[in-house]
């Protein structure tokens, strides 16, 4: 619901204070709850829900060929789909650009080969590799997607199990590929490099991480930052306002420092977690 004038200000003076609506400080997060393992068909999923945000993310995986130009190489492809009931905007055909951007983000912040070895995909040079397909499913929409979503999919991508391959039978052009028969024989994936995506949205003359609706509305201009191993792998401007070089200067390092906090508190926190266990941090 758009927000009035009188409602914007008090927002703007929230900001000016270092108190936004919700009593929490510019750099502060709402509290999250993240759980793993909820999608019984699936190789690997997560649920993350950050305060009003709720996204689902469940990985696939089939055998398929690399490309030409990369032979050693699996493939990752990023799926976003907007549930109706997410929010008013998203009926009709009103989440299709917002899924389009958010894949495309996720694709170029997992572009570095830095951010996710898929190497380790290769099953036979040039002939056979895993795909993983990570599908994401927007169920309510409360600010700051992309840092949810981000969160959700390095979950899933850590829960995610790669079957071991048991034999391969090469006849011609045929590839007959046998996994063992073993559930629990399975590797996992290095997704310490996996990115993680910290919005700053600048309201007023201050910046501030974690918006909610009624603050990406009062948002002049934001900018998503994503954050791989020390170093930026993506810098996306979103909503129609401009920055000043100074003050994007600004955003990008107060993004990278949340960022880096928000890396070790996930990785405590997915250490501890167990499946379907439903826990919380940044509280």
């Amino acid at each position: 619901m758009p927000l009035c004038d009188a409602e914007k200000t008090f927002v703007l003076h929230g900001v000016d204070a270092n108190m936004r609506i919700d009593g929490r400080e510019r750099e502060d997060y709402r509290p999250m709850e993240l759980e793993t393992d909820v999608v019984s068909h699936a190789f690997g999923s997560a649920r993350l829900r950050l305060a009003n945000t709720d996204v689902l993310v469940a990985v696939k995986i089939e055998v398929d060929s690399p490309f030409p130009e990369k032979p050693f190489e699996g493939k990752l492809e990023f799926f976003v789909d907007c549930s109706a009931n997410a929010t008013p905007d998203f009926e009709g055909r009103g989440g299709e650009n917002l899924a389009v951007e958010l894949s495309n983000c996720l694709a170029s912040a997992y572009r570095s080969n830095e951010a996710l070895d898929l190497k380790k995909l290769c099953i036979m040079k040039g002939r056979k590799c895993w795909k993983l397909y990570v599908d994401i499913l927007l169920l309510e929409v409360g600010g700051n997607l992309f840092d949810a979503v981000s969160i959700a999919v390095k979950s899933a991508l850590y829960n995610t199990q790669i079957p071991k391959i048991k034999s391969i039978h090469v006849d011609g052009s045929q590839i007959d590929i046998q996994v063992c028969d073993d559930i629990f024989s399975c590797t996992r994936l290095d997704i310490s490099g996996a990115p993680l995506m910290v919005t700053v949205c600048k309201i007023g003359e201050h910046c501030i991480v974690d918006p909610n609706a009624a603050e990406e509305q009062c948002s002049v201009g934001a900018v998503v930052v994503a954050v791989s191993r020390g170093c930026l792998s993506t810098v996306l401007q979103t909503g129609t306002g401009s920055f000043h070089p100074k003050t994007l200067k600004e955003c990008l390092k107060l993004g990278f420092s949340v960022a880096q906090n928000l890396e070790d508190s996930l990785m405590e926190t997915l250490g501890e977690i167990k499946p379907n266990q439903d826990v919380g941090f940044l509280k």
